[in-house]
């Protein structure tokens, strides 16, 4: 059995504990995404940790103030709280930043492909103008702040020979009329692997982001997947015809449909990066990290591979230039916090 499968495989038996718990008393946990599935249970889970502040970043106020009322609810706390941030948007995602700053002191949106703009572009945007505020508070209380990007096993695709020899990869993956993918069940149009494409993207921003903060930063920077969830299928319904790893597995020398958990299972991925390892003093392992059942694996081989580094620095620089026009403070920020160490 394939090291791949068997990783999968071990899924048959549900998710393992979570292995890492914390008191979360005195510190503020934002979760963008949190009005279902699981950031709404990483949510109640960060709220049962005594966290002072539990910030629901959610796109609409009616399903924002009903998550809010459901994260209460469950846990008994009052520290839920609703920011509005739509990631469709570039200027919601700006606002959602500089609200924390000033606080602390063929669908397409905006020209870019829905998946592309929500999974890749706005987590980036958000991420990079955060990151002023998470450095300054690691300073300020001596402590490690994290930064947890959602990414998944899906991440295994590649970019292809026509995307790499595109002079713009993102241009290319934007534009609708051309181009093919080819995934493990044969060729499909882009448009139906472009969400497993972005989540490439995600891998490649958190090795990027990690290699520019360096080995000392307090920022720790990881990505994780959820594993198989019943939310994910019902986000993407054609997910088992376009997910690369095998949606059966061999167990016992059988093979076994690929069992679906929970959100609150899949949520405990977020949490066992945002809190663990469960040793302190192997916190530098974490960084830049893929997190899968609660520990640290290796991501698909087209990332650790030449092709897959070549691509991710394009993807970067592709990526900085694409958002200084919505926000021009982002090379400020890469300029003056991030350099290769």
């Amino acid at each position: 059995m394939s090291t791949k499968t068997n990783a999968i495989a071990k899924s048959t038996t549900g998710a393992p504990p979570l292995g890492v718990s914390a008191d979360l008393t005195g510190k503020t946990v934002v979760v963008v995404g949190a009005n279902t599935g699981i950031g709404l249970a990483a949510a109640k889970l960060f709220a049962t940790m005594k966290a002072s502040k539990v910030v629901l970043a959610c796109r609409t106020q009616e399903k924002g103030k009903k998550a809010v009322a459901e994260v209460e609810e469950t846990t008994g706390t009052k520290s839920a709280e609703l920011w509005l941030v739509d990631l469709a948007k570039f200027s919601s995602v700006v606002d959602f930043a500089d609200r924390w700053e000033k606080k602390a002191t063929w669908e397409e949106t905006e020209g870019w492909e829905s998946t592309l703009h929500v999974n890749h572009l706005s987590t980036v945007l958000c991420a990079l103008l955060l990151l002023p505020r998470l450095l300054k508070t690691a300073s300020q209380f001596s402590a490690h702040t994290r930064l947890v990007i959602v990414s998944s096993g899906a991440h295994r695709a590649t970019v292809n020979e026509y995307l790499r020899n595109s002079p713009n990869i993102l241009k290319a993956l934007n534009d609708k009329e051309k181009g093919h993918l080819t995934s493990r069940v044969g060729p499909a149009p882009m448009q139906d692997l472009r969400c497993n494409i972005s989540k490439l993207l995600n891998i490649f921003f958190t090795r990027s982001l990690v290699a520019r903060l360096g080995s000392t930063s307090p920022v720790i920077v990881s990505a994780i997947s959820p594993v198989y969830c019943t939310f994910e299928q019902r986000i993407h319904p054609r997910v088992r015809d376009l997910i690369e790893v095998p949606i059966l597995v061999e167990q016992d020398g059988k093979l076994v449909p690929l069992p679906e958990r929970t959100s609150e299972e899949g949520a405990y991925q977020l949490l066992w990066a945002a809190l663990g390892p469960p040793n302190p003093d192997e916190i530098d392992s974490i960084r830049g990290a893929y997190v899968y059942d609660n520990q640290i694996v290796s991501p698909g081989e087209f990332v650790l591979g030449e092709d897959g580094k070549e691509s991710q620095e394009r993807i970067w620089d592709e990526t900085i230039d694409g958002l200084s026009g919505p926000a021009p403070q982002i090379k400020e920020i890469v300029n003056q916090y991030l350099h290769y160490k």
